[in-house]
């Protein structure tokens, strides 16, 4: 098997080294781009000017490395009195992690609403570096400097710093440009995109901590997209879009009803073609129609709808030329920030309104909606069908050329599971690393200076399995039914308290309740409750089941209705005996008992 396995990755390393020879460039597999001019070129540099970007230098055809992106910010921040840097976290692999801060006056005046954009989290989808760098030189040097009269900018040039140096042309086949891009996943192979809830990597880690030094007001995570070929080159992304399933019911609203039309309508007068993020229903029949919903915490937007802080998702288009994505990125940024400099008063008092929030059933899992929640203006390119020689069936190829617009449905989620909000959850000492989960997110405890009985409610799982596959670096755990019981817990010195009356209460049950879809539990932080470590002979246990059988009539009928369901339990020795053992005091009775007490 390990040869037949070593033989393949030869042949497909052989293969590759073949691709490249030929000449074949990424670009010449795919669809023709459609012919584009808009406003926003005016944004690019003069190939003269003395603070001609990196990427401006090539055309806006290429990114330059980590190391060049940052010594030319540095460059920038010696040379102007708007621009500052600071290490803000390390990489796995030592990268030092920087954010720029632009604001106007000598100290950072917190009394101006914040921006903080984000590029790079996966680092093959690297607009956003470059369009950033542009406008803080213009905000530098070219009389845009404006726009931190009403607002301050953070901006992370590259996020996941570790990807972006796994560079190369064939990193992304489905994206145009730029000639060579980094990996989407850090050097653990974590996808920092999935990783806001559980937090095992260093920059994550880093990143939380930045967001809860600065505290800003409006929160932009720059990415590139793909999946089909359409007009639309700017989408974009929030819990609440379209008045959809939004925890943060206030800020949702603003960014549905401010914060769109007024990008949309920067967007367009620029010559962009700015839509919602299109995730089609199937992407061979884009008429079935597009899925339009709420994103959960393990992402940037479901994760900021948690907290409280307004966080919006960027996807340019992979398949318009890497020059027209970072023009439009950078309008995108531009305009947040004009806005937020005009509106940033009400955005305040929408996140203030939501702070203050604590619902008493708290959605925990969804799943698909299976009936449309309303329609979309799709605007396609055409498409046609030919038959590929290599996949034995129809294909799709997309023409390059713009199609009629059609009327398509959108399908959102619906609540698969919720829960009452608890007064409380209890965190014994023996959890460390979910306590420090709870800090890093900033979630109030109280910790216990000494031991202390508490009453809870306790969840024991009737059944549970370890998911098949490795899932972000962890095994998720699936639960197979959950029984409640009322209990007295001793939770020793160390233990914590986790009030749900607070601001992230609503985090802090997203974390912990067992029943949440995105919990450290179903993370896989408590696999040890899987475990049971004592065990009981056949000599010992069938003696022990005749006395039960003896002793309790009722247990009798139990165990003969278990014989008559199950024929194939009742022909295994081994089960009925172990059918016994569960139901006698010597069973482990913290098996499959999850150790988070709740308060009610």
């Amino acid at each position: 098997m390990m040869r037949a396995f070593l033989a393949l990755i030869t042949t497909l390393s052989l293969s590759s080294a073949a691709l490249a020879q030929t000449g074949v460039r990424p670009e010449d597999i795919l669809p023709p781009a459609p012919a584009w001019s808009g406003a926003s070129e005016q944004l690019a540099a003069p190939a003269d000017h003395p603070w001609i970007t990196p990427s401006e230098r090539t055309g806006l055809t290429a990114t330059p490395s980590y190391n060049e992106t940052i010594a030319w910010l540095r460059r920038l921040d010696a040379a102007s009195p708007l621009i500052r840097m600071e290490v803000f976290g390390r990489t796995a692999q030592g990268r030092e992690l920087w954010v720029v801060i632009a604001s106007k006056g000598r100290r950072f005046d917190s009394a101006k609403p914040t921006l903080l954009a984000q590029a790079g989290i996966h680092a093959g989808e690297i607009d956003g570096k470059d369009a950033g760098l542009m406008l803080l030189r213009d905000m530098a040097f070219r009389g845009k400097d404006a726009l931190l009269d009403g607002a301050n900018l953070l901006f992370v040039p590259v996020f996941n710093a570790d990807g972006h140096e796994r560079t190369s042309p064939y990193n992304r086949p489905n994206q145009r440009g730029p000639v060579s891009q980094g990996w989407r996943t850090t050097a653990q192979n974590l996808n920092l995109n999935r990783d806001y809830l559980k937090a095992d990597t260093p920059e994550m880690r880093a990143m939380l901590g930045l967001i809860r030094r600065w505290e800003p007001d409006l929160y932009l995570d720059l990415h590139v997209t793909d999946g089909l070929d359409y007009q639309q080159d700017i989408t974009f992304d929030f819990n609440g879009y379209g008045g959809r399933g939004a925890r943060s019911v206030a800020v949702g609203r603003w960014l549905d009803g401010v914060y769109r039309p007024a990008l949309e309508a920067g967007l367009k007068r620029q010559g962009h073609v700015p839509g919602p993020y299109i995730n089609t229903v199937d992407a061979r029949d884009p008429a079935k129609g597009i899925v339009i919903a709420p994103s959960g915490a393990r992402f940037s937007t479901g994760y900021g709808d948690l907290r409280r802080l307004p966080t919006v998702l960027l996807e340019t288009h992979s398949l318009k030329p890497y020059r027209r994505r970072v023009l439009g990125t950078y309008v995108f940024v531009e305009e947040s920030l004009r806005l937020l400099g005009r509106q940033g008063r009400a955005l305040q008092a929408a996140v203030a309104a939501d702070a203050a929030l604590r619902p008493t059933v708290v959605p925990v899992a969804s799943k698909p909606g299976e009936t449309p929640t309303g329609t979309f203006e799709f605007l396609p390119i055409q498409q046609e069908l030919y038959a590929s020689p290599a996949s034995g069936r129809r294909e799709v190829r997309f023409t390059g050329r713009p199609g009629a617009p059609m009327r398509v449905p959108v399908f959102g989620q619906q609540v698969a599971a919720s829960v009452q909000r608890p007064r409380a959850y209890w965190v014994p000492a023996t959890k460390p690393e979910v306590i420090e989960r709870l800090k890093l997110h900033g979630v109030r405890v109280e910790t216990l200076a000494q031991a202390r009985a508490v009453p809870v409610e306790l969840v024991r799982f009737s059944a549970a399995s370890l998911a098949p596959n490795v899932n972000e670096g962890r095994v998720a755990v699936r639960a197979g039914g959950f029984i409640r019981e009322r209990r007295t817990e001793a939770y020793p010195a160390g233990s914590v308290r986790v009030p749900t009356d607070q601001p992230l209460g609503e985090l802090a049950v997203l974390l912990l309740e067992p029943e949440s879809d995105e919990s450290l539990w179903a993370w896989g932080f408590f696999p040890e409750i899987l475990q049971r470590t004592e065990y009981i002979e056949g000599y010992a246990v069938a003696p022990l089941a005749e006395r039960m059988l003896a002793a309790d009539p009722q247990l009798k009928a139990e165990f003969q209705a278990a014989l008559k369901a199950d024929p194939k339990f009742a022909a295994d020795g081994d089960a009925r005996l172990a059918w016994f053992y569960q139901r006698s005091p010597y069973y482990d009775e913290r098996h499959l008992l999850y150790p988070v007490g709740i308060e009610r």
